[in-house]
């Protein structure tokens, strides 16, 4: 049996686009970031691809000097409940920007993808190891 875990992270113009289950401050944003969200493990995991995915996309656009006017990501993905193992995780960027060329958009969510720091820690298999 498998069930799936959705959220979304939203900022800027977007993000009103979510139901704002939380509200966390953002360096890059007024406003903060609005979080669609329940408070499961599943939930939470998923919320930390999202969340790096939207940070990393303000911080690699400031570097690019692309201009975000809003991002929402969306991530979602399965665990089989008798076991737990996940079946992967997909997400979804959507963005509002201010002038600046479809390529230059393309390229930074490219970008992204390459160097988002949890996506790619989850992508090598990592530990997790209680300590006493």
């Amino acid at each position: 049996m498998t069930n799936n875990f959705a959220v979304a992270a939203a900022a800027g113009s977007l993000r009103s686009s979510v139901r704002a289950d939380a509200v966390l401050p953002h360096v890059w944003t007024q406003e903060g970031v609005a979080v669609e969200t329940q408070f499961t493990g599943a939930h939470l995991l998923h919320m930390a691809v999202a969340a790096c995915v939207l940070n990393d996309l303000y911080r690699e656009a400031a570097n690019l000097r692309v201009q975000l006017t809003g991002v929402r990501v969306d991530a979602e993905g399965s665990f089989d409940t008798e076991s737990w193992r996940s079946t992967g995780i997909t997400y979804r960027v959507r963005v509002d920007q201010q002038g600046g060329s479809e390529g230059a958009l393309a390229a930074l969510i490219n970008a992204v993808d390459e160097v988002a720091e949890i996506p790619r820690a989850l992508r090598t298999g990592l530990e997790v190891t209680r300590v006493e």
